[in-house]
């Protein structure tokens, strides 16, 4: 439906001193702190997990080497979402002089309202992460305590208990996240980089993070965390995600959270013969996932 004049019948007539609703301030590309971004030139883009060998045995005098098989573990798929919302005009406001204020006002709103579509989609990641109805290319949840190797073990990137974010959940969390194993179950040296939290959690997080001395201790003990080093990437507040306990961690692990850019933003318009109408549209196409979840570490609190 045409945006008509009977919908802008205040801006027709004189002495309106201002409009407002349109301009406000939006949150900037929060998805870039999580996500790597990619572009692509297919339908759909697979990632393929590889699976080295196991720990070299000791080799007897005399005794045969040992042979050991790599193998694929597991496939990533990423299915492009097309993005798109358009808005149109009646040749009479466009001919009634609305349309260079109309175009430029409602422009801009379109591109908000793809911004804001953006980073919904890239924060539902996070936000499903928990839920075994979004499951990842080793068969479970981004965030699980069971994501299988090929050794037979498992690897967990969540609390052994929902535990909401304190001093004692995220140094367990820097610990639990130097125990992880490849597919054969050799130690890799992986280690957080990024606190990524909610609006509610930003206060606690500058304590963590931010502070000399250790938090809610009369004691005279330095902040272990900070003088470590252990989250050197500081942390991020995410206004997307809808948990307001849930924390997450980024991680130094390759092929983790992507992003694939299939096309990017564009905005075109075209007049339609008919009704003499001009018709604007946005669209672009992508899609947000994770290949490797240990790319990301993430507790749904308490």
């Amino acid at each position: 439906m045409a945006i008509s004049r009977a919908q802008l019948l205040k801006e027709l007539l004189p002495g309106l001193n201002a409009l407002f609703g349109l301009p406000y301030a939006r949150y900037g590309e929060q998805h870039k702190e999580i996500y790597e971004t990619e572009t692509s030139e297919r339908s759909f883009e697979e990632e393929t997990k590889l699976s080295g060998f196991s720990a070299a045995p000791v080799k007897n005098e005399g005794s045969a080497i040992a042979y050991d098989n790599a193998q694929e573990a597991w496939t990533a798929r990423y299915n492009h979402e097309t993005i798109a919302l358009g808005f149109s005009l009646t040749e009479e406001a466009i001919e009634d002089n609305l349309y260079d204020s109309l175009s430029a006002r409602y422009t801009k709103a379109l591109a908000r309202a793809m911004a804001y579509t953006k980073q919904v989609k890239s924060a539902a990641v996070l936000n499903n992460g928990f839920s075994a109805s979004y499951t990842g290319g080793d068969g479970v949840a981004l965030f699980s305590a069971s994501h299988p190797l090929v050794s037979g073990g498992v690897n967990s990137n969540i609390p052994g208990t929902p535990a909401d974010l304190n001093e004692t959940s995220l140094e367990a969390a820097v610990i639990q996240i130097a125990a992880w194993t490849d597919e054969r179950g050799l130690l890799i040296a992986a280690k957080p980089k990024k606190l990524v939290v909610p609006p509610a959690l930003q206060f606690v997080a500058t304590r963590l993070l931010e502070t000399e001395l250790q938090t809610n201790t009369a004691d005279n003990n330095i902040n272990a965390i900070k003088n470590n080093g252990s989250i050197p990437d500081g942390y991020t507040i995410n206004n997307f995600l809808t948990d307001t306990n849930a924390w997450f961690l980024t991680t130094d692990v390759p092929n983790g959270m992507k992003h694939f850019v299939r096309s990017p933003l564009a905005q075109s318009m075209d007049g339609d013969f008919d009704t003499g109408n001009v018709r604007y549209k946005s669209r672009e196409r992508y899609s947000f996932g994770w290949s490797d979840p240990l790319g990301m570490y993430g507790s749904a609190g308490a």
